[in-house]
């Protein structure tokens, strides 16, 4: 297995349609570093691929679908999908792409298999600090032209990691309806499609029946299914989901806590209060205290008043044309 590193930096584009892919891989991992505003990876192949921010946000277009990847979320794309990835502000993020014979070629090496066929899973996962630190290592080594052995070795690591991620899915397909594991990898895979649908639009109104009808069955079929599969309703999943949403602003955005659980799907501000200390045993007022995001919200808001306040004062003062257009410029 070769890794072939591609750096992305600031107004970067990089086109890779399923032909071109195929020429610049062949059986190999592509390894894409994007970094800085305007960064953008466009790319389909009959293999999919894994999308890790490392710092800011990563957006996603997939078929119909937009969404953000933030720090500690991981993406597995599903194969044949065109997927165009930027990332926001001063972003750094890692794709690791291929065919799917470079898919089974690695994932066999690696030794880490989650399915019965040897493939990556299209899931999201989160990412824990030690999978990003490894994210990080071959970062390091694909931005600095590492020797071979170090680039390949920081790869499989990053891939072991994502593996291990999945090494539950072939619990799973084993619980999927179906005579055969033809029929139940199949079954699965039509879940996954569902279940990622469910964790992008998570902050949406999305009712069963149009859920069951991409899943190609009954609602009820459907609901009985997914529990079997994931052990939860698909109500539960979904409202789990919100409430990883809900954590994430909580910790990062200084909107209001009413603000941020109408975000995330929640109408009701009174159960959004009670399901979130549920779920994290700590209530979203005082885990934005921990954080500190109402305190440095209020000082930026100060400190954009005082600058407002001195550039209006400066304005005033005698002063040639010059001056007086850069005090007045805001």
């Amino acid at each position: 297995m070769k890794i072939i590193g591609e750096t992305l930096r600031y107004g970067a584009r990089l086109e890779l349609a399923a032909d071109a892919l195929r020429q610049r891989c062949g059986d190999n991992i592509m390894v894409v570093i994007g970094g800085g505003r305007g960064a953008t990876l466009a790319t389909q192949g009959d293999g999919g691929g894994i999308w890790l921010p490392l710092r800011g946000k990563l957006r996603l277009s997939c078929g119909e679908s937009s969404f953000n990847l933030e720090p500690g979320q991981l993406f597995v794309a599903e194969p044949e999908q065109r997927i165009q990835a930027g990332g926001r502000g001063a972003a750094l993020w890692l794709a690791l792409i291929a065919q799917r014979s470079g898919w089974r070629r690695a994932l066999l090496r690696v030794g880490g298999v989650g399915t019965p066929e040897p493939g990556l899973v299209p899931a999201w996962h989160a990412a824990a600090p030690g999978l990003r630190r490894l994210a990080m290592r071959l970062v390091r080594a694909t931005v600095e032209h590492a020797n071979e052995f170090t680039l390949q070795s920081a790869a499989e690591d990053v891939l072991g990691a994502v593996m291990e991620l999945q090494s539950d899915f072939g619990q799973m397909i084993e619980r999927c309806p179906g005579r055969t594991l033809a029929q139940r990898q199949n079954v699965f895979l039509r879940m996954q499609r569902v279940r990622n649908h469910m964790a992008t639009r998570c902050e949406q109104e999305l009712d069963i029946p149009e859920l069951a009808r991409m899943a190609s069955y009954s609602p009820w079929h459907f609901i009985r299914a997914f529990h079997a599969v994931y052990g939860e309703t698909p109500h539960a999943y979904l409202v789990n989901r919100r409430l990883e949403r809900a954590r994430r602003l909580v910790r990062s955005s200084p909107l209001a806590i009413s603000e941020i659980a109408t975000a995330s799907g929640f109408e009701n501000r009174c159960a959004f209060s009670r399901l979130f200390k549920q779920r994290f045993g700590i209530s979203a007022a005082a885990l934005r205290r921990e954080h500190g995001v109402g305190q440095r919200s209020a000082r930026n808001r100060r400190c954009e008043a005082d600058d407002l306040q001195r550039r209006a004062v400066s304005a005033t003062r005698p002063a040639n044309l010059g001056q007086l257009s850069a005090a007045t410029d805001f």
